[in-house]
């Protein structure tokens, strides 16, 4: 589909070598190639991978997730989009929150309800879905950092066709698990493969500061270098299964913790040794450019799973503990008390 035939271990080397130099950003290109191409790549039909997986490679496309909703965010076997069979076409209604990048994306992957009388986990299907086809209403969300990224997006009587669907009717479970473990690869990367490049920014402004010889400082820096280097090994363990032809697993969630506990302990850092100076744009070197990571830290423990979320994961899927108590895990879905069937 356009690739270079190379495995996920030299995209990976790839990326590690190119987070140490001054590149044009690919944020807005991060959920259609690190979450929505993977997934295509393993359940979509060979026409959407034709139609699409070229394209999003070449950034001539944009793609984005559509799993939140307002009743079902951790929680997110209890969402409510339904999807209904009309023939060779699905028609999709219903509302998705806390999408990022829908305002300027092409192609979404959705998870819709399609028999509300299987348990929550198993009357689900993905899909596909035009963010430009009628019916498709897209609303960004204002944040504290000033920013609109998020997005919430309504879906009313919207047609897809069946070859837009990923994997099997009311498998979708599984097929959400895929791109929520490429998810938690990709956010775990994101402190795994450029280390090299945070280390030297947070070294400059330490010299710029003359803090070299502060024993604190010191020893932050040795906690952040450790941290960063756990989860590169992480990361690296998470390769060799890639290698092996497995999707990312469950250890996945452990590089997720790590990384929103290094950014605490870097905003930690970061207030020590700039102070007031982190907030007020004082236009001295090195100082306000924090500020935009510092704001979007605490985003970071809610984004691909909460830490609770993930600590179930670890607890169950890698020490083998015995899973939370559930009394809906065989009911039918039409008969649970979420989301706007509370009332």
């Amino acid at each position: 589909y356009g690739g270079a035939g190379l495995t996920a271990a030299h995209e990976r080397a790839y990326a590690a070598v190119e987070a140490n130099y001054k590149v044009p950003s690919q944020s807005i290109f991060t959920i259609g190639l690190g979450m929505v191409a993977p997934t295509m790549l393993a359940h979509g039909s060979p026409q959407a991978k034709e139609k699409f997986l070229r394209a999003m490679w070449r950034a001539d496309i944009v793609g984005c997730q559509l799993f939140s909703e307002p009743g079902a965010g951790s929680d997110l076997a209890s969402l409510q989009t339904k999807a209904e069979r009309d023939g060779d076409e699905w028609v999709i209604t219903g509302q998705k929150v806390w999408t990022s990048g829908a305002h300027y994306s092409d192609i979404g992957e959705i998870i819709c309800r399609t028999d509300p009388s299987q348990p929550k986990h198993k009357g689900l299907t993905a899909f596909l879905v035009d963010m430009k086809a009628p019916g498709v209403e897209i609303r960004p969300l204002r944040q504290m950092t000033g920013g609109a990224s998020f997005n919430e997006v309504f879906f009313t009587e919207v047609r897809v066709p069946d070859w837009y669907r990923l994997g099997d009717e009311n498998a979708g479970w599984g097929v959400a698990l895929t791109t929520l473990m490429n998810e938690r690869a990709a956010i775990g990367a994101g402190m795994g493969g450029g280390e090299v490049s945070m280390m030297t920014r947070i070294t400059a402004m330490v010299h710029h500061y003359g803090l070299q010889n502060d024993a604190l400082v010191r020893d932050m820096l040795a906690n952040l270098y450790i941290n960063y280097r756990v989860a590169n090994f992480n990361n690296k363990r998470a390769m060799d299964k890639m290698k092996a032809g497995q999707t990312p697993g469950p250890e996945m969630s452990i590089s997720k913790m790590a990384l929103v506990n290094n950014q605490k302990l870097l905003n930690d850092f970061l207030a020590h040794v700039l102070g007031a100076k982190l907030q007020a744009d004082t236009g001295e070197w090195g100082t306000y450019a924090w500020n935009q990571l510092v704001l979007g830290a605490p985003g970071m423990r809610i984004a691909g799973g909460s830490d609770e979320v993930m600590r179930n994961i670890v607890g169950e899927r890698v020490l083998g503990l015995p899973k939370d108590v559930g009394i809906d895990s065989k009911s039918p879905f039409r008969d649970l008390k979420v989301g706007t069937q509370k009332d």
